[in-house]
């Protein structure tokens, strides 16, 4: 065995200072960093933290974009029927009660049983936007098929008017309501956007609603439905640039999978109906095409959020990384606040 040169044998107790770096400690002083970084936890092996919803797809999406569609098309009957506008007015009133049964339909076929729903209008609970929202929908369905009956009969028509302008008052609620509902949930995406939520599926609405009103309305009446289909696809595609934005890191579930094809495919539609509705209104095979792209593309956007809400509630960064950005954000302004006058302005 060959004898090791002492001078090149480590002496016992000594610190390699290559080895360990230093490091400011909490308090601003120095310590030693290991070589081996620090984990960063996530969830337990990677699992949700908080459980999807269990609502089914399609019904709930349909639910959200026929909702939408009837209560725009609510208000649009109702003020063609004050301004003179009988095919306009007949779309709109069809399509509200097309809505609204329609959706009723996909809604009691999500909660498995019609006797949930009903159960549902035992109480009002004006802190449940569920409780509040089937309020909503049930006079408005109400109204909506009484008015669409006298519109089909010709009978009653005064009786319809009443009940038209009683369904347009619960329109714009009855569009926008089902935005509350996904900002209450514990759902990252959808809960962050409380405040984008509702002008989105609002102007989602709008769009639908116009572009129904291109689809069966005669050129001579579908003005007002060209105003009002432009109106909301320019603000949906506005809003959900907007929301994307503000989401940080919450918005790249709309990035990657089947919702970013969902809203791609859905600003495609938008944009496509919007400007042939622009240029071709007086054109009856133009204006039925870009209504048909302008609900295509409403239908796409409820889509879209509802897989991509889906998709964040299954990842656990979406739960830890903002909780601990508020977090630090909370420390930063507690130290901020008790930090003493004479440290402060040094």
């Amino acid at each position: 065995m060959t004898d090791a040169n002492p001078a090149e044998m480590p002496e016992r107790g000594r610190v390699d200072h290559d080895a360990v770096k230093p490091r400011r400690g909490r308090r601003g002083g120095k310590g030693e960093q290991l070589q081996v970084p620090e984990a960063e936890f996530r969830s337990y092996y990677g699992r949700p933290i908080i459980k999807a919803p269990v609502w089914k797809n399609p019904d709930v999406p349909l639910y959200l974009f026929l909702g939408g569609l009837a209560g725009s098309s609510s208000v649009l009957g109702a003020m063609a029927a004050a301004t003179g506008r009988p095919t306009l007015r007949r779309a709109g009133r069809l399509g509200a009660a097309v809505g609204a049964v329609g959706g009723t339909v996909f809604l009691v076929h999500d909660l498995h049983r019609p006797a949930r729903f009903l159960h549902m209008l035992r109480v009002f609970k004006p802190t449940s936007p569920l409780s509040v929202g089937t309020w909503i929908l049930s006079p408005f369905a109400t109204f909506a098929a009484a008015t669409a009956a006298t519109e089909v009969t010709g009978r009653f028509r005064r009786t319809g008017d009443v009940t038209g302008v009683a369904a347009a008052a619960f329109g714009p609620a009855l569009a926008t309501y089902t935005a509350v509902l996904f900002s209450n949930t514990a759902v990252p995406t959808w809960h962050e956007a409380h405040r984008h939520l509702p002008v989105l599926f609002g102007s989602s609405a709008a769009a639908a609603g116009g572009g129904f009103g291109l689809v069966f309305a005669s050129v001579r009446d579908n003005a007002p439905a060209q105003r009002l289909a432009i109106a909301g696809a320019c603000t949906e595609l506005a809003t959900e640039k907007k929301m994307e934005h503000d989401l940080g890191l919450l918005a790249d579930v709309y990035e990657k999978g089947r919702a970013k094809t969902l809203m791609t495919a859905s600003k495609t539609c938008l944009v496509a109906g919007a400007l042939g509705a622009l240029v071709g209104r007086h054109r009856r095979w133009s204006a039925a095409l870009s209504g048909l792209a302008l609900m295509a593309g409403s239908a796409l956007t409820r889509f879209g959020v509802f897989d991509a809400g889906i998709a964040s509630a299954n990842d656990p960064a979406h739960i830890v990384v903002p909780q601990r950005e508020r977090i630090a954000r909370r420390q930063a302004s507690t130290e901020t606040s008790t930090t003493p006058p004479d440290r402060a302005f040094a």
